[in-house]
């Protein structure tokens, strides 16, 4: 995912994905913990794509702050 994606979604939508982001992550690392995991580094670009999200947020919230 990108910054440039991200900045064009709503609030909502941005939390709307973070949940999913994190329930797909949560899903992943179970996998892991039982042996399972088909792409090891997908836990890895989730994490990031939250951050960024995140990041989106936080950045949203200063700017209306100074406002």
């Amino acid at each position: 995912m990108k910054m440039k994606d991200l900045t064009n979604l709503t609030e909502d939508d941005l939390i709307t994905k973070e949940k999913q982001l994190k329930k797909e992550l949560f899903d992943i690392e179970s996998h892991r913990q039982m042996g399972r995991v088909e792409k090891p580094a997908s836990s890895r670009n989730i994490r990031r794509d939250i951050a960024r999200i995140l990041t989106v947020l936080n950045e949203r919230k200063s700017n209306g702050k100074k406002s």
